[in-house]
């Protein structure tokens, strides 16, 4: 029997004390978290906001309740303030200011991510949102009921901050979107997909400033405009999606870091010190695309990475297969969807890199309804010709395709191993010479 700590209950930290209890009954499973909620679908939240469902009731799929049930003890709102790695003790504060340690035989860190607010003046004004909790999401619903919000200007245009363009435009607001970069999106795909983006987005009312640097927020108390190297935005509120970075405080001083700060963990989820496991967004992922440790904060990852976990922490030897960052998107009803490097990316990191690009309709031309274009890249190392990554975008859902894809990834798969690919066809689906096939067939 081991007692083993589980700090954060977010994706990684639900899906460890679900599997740590599933093993084995006999182990204590204690759980710190400092939050008052637990297993929060953050993914979902421009879904809620935007009024696309019906809630946020749908949003959770654990609680305190739940996991007690099954024998974990779960402690709420209860923040950990220090870990004493050598002698196996966590040091916690509850929420009404107690304070007390306790032991440990295994220590599992789900302690996520935080996210990055810029260093400019006017952060600190009202209006001015982050959005990553459950209670975050709230409160820019009840200030979206206020009349006096009529515009919203949101800085990044990565998956979240367009997300909640397309919320905000959905509840008749205004909406502003801002971005360093020259697209959206730039960190999943190539100009050729991420440009049918800012299409979409233009195209349903979307002001897009890309290339702009967000250098100050002025209000009087409140947010009344942004202002950016080159333009000057009256706006109600704006809300921050620069990014997150790993929240790695409790343990930076002993722990092995990545380079971006998250705990560098092995295909077991272990840490550099014995019995200590990190997983979800504080950690690394093997990179299957790169051959290496890498840093993709996904809820998938997440999830994957505390069933690794909790199989090693109960004795239970389990590896990582790694993983290729598949990501998808649904703005307006167009979708998009990655794995593994972009061409851009795949060049940047050193591979000889070659795209293979094809666009045609989903289903044969006799298909009057329900059949769109879809645009598809492969990406693949010249050099090797295993497959480095993929990009498909249609307003028909294809993202069961990219799995395909990720897969080849994973196993190593050659650009030329797809070309005679065994792919079924009937109307119903596809063409019997698909764009999967004919983007293989082109690959020079």
């Amino acid at each position: 029997m081991s007692k083993i700590v589980v700090v954060g209950a977010n994706h990684a930290g639900t899906a460890a004390v679900n599997t740590l209890l599933n093993l084995n009954k006999d182990n204590e499973v204690v759980v710190f978290d400092r939050n008052s909620n637990i297993s929060f679908l953050g993914c979902g939240m421009a879904l809620w906001i935007g009024k696309q469902i019906a809630g946020p009731d749908g949003l959770f799929y654990s609680s305190k309740e739940e996991l007690e049930k099954k024998g974990a003890k779960i402690n709420m709102e209860t923040e950990v303030e220090k870990i004493d790695f050598k002698n196996k003790r966590i040091f916690v504060k509850e929420k009404d200011g107690k304070t007390y340690d306790t032991d440990y035989d295994k220590l599992i860190l789900a302690t996520g991510s935080l996210p990055i607010v810029p260093n400019v003046k006017g952060t600190d004004l009202e209006n001015v949102q982050l959005v990553k909790l459950y209670q975050n999401a709230q409160e820019v619903i009840e200030k979206l009921n206020n009349d006096d919000i009529r515009h919203v200007t949101v800085v990044g245009a990565g998956y979240i901050g367009v997300e909640l363009a397309e919320a905000f435009k959905r509840n008749g607001k205004e909406v502003a979107l801002i971005d360093v970069a020259p697209t959206s999106l730039s960190s999943y795909y190539d100009l050729e997909f991420t440009h049918l983006m800012d299409d979409n987005l233009r195209n349903h009312g979307i002001d897009l400033h890309f290339e702009e640097k967000l250098v100050e927020i002025q209000g009087n108390g409140k947010v009344e405009k942004v202002i950016t190297d080159k333009s000057q935005i009256p706006t109600d509120m704006v809300v921050l999606c620069i990014g997150f970075k790993p929240n790695n405080s409790l343990g930076k001083d002993d722990l092995e870091l990545f380079r971006n700060g998250a705990f560098l963990v092995n295909k077991k989820q272990e840490t550099s010190i014995k019995d200590v496991y990190a997983i979800g967004d504080c950690a690394t992922v093997y990179d299957n695309a790169i051959d290496a440790p890498n840093y993709i904060a996904l809820a998938t990852n997440a999830v994957r990475s505390g069933i690794i976990a909790a199989h090693n922490a109960s004795g239970v030897e389990l590896e990582s297969v790694g993983v290729q960052g598949s990501n998808g998107i649904n703005i307006f009803d167009f979708k998009m969807v990655s794995t593994g490097l972009s061409l851009a990316k795949a060049n940047a990191v050193g591979f000889n890199a070659l795209a293979t690009d094809y666009e045609d309709l989903q289903k044969p031309e006799f298909i009057t309804e329900n059949n769109e274009k879809v645009k598809i890249r492969i990406v693949y190392d010249k050099d090797t010709r295993r497959v480095l990554g993929a990009q498909m975008a249609s307003k028909y859902d294809v993202s069961m395709g990219i799995h395909f894809f990720s897969l080849a990834i994973q196993e190593k798969v050659t650009i030329d191993k797809l070309k005679l690919a065994d792919i079924f066809f009937l109307p119903h689906f596809n063409k019997p010479y698909n764009y999967i096939t004919m983007a293989a067939l082109n690959a020079k």
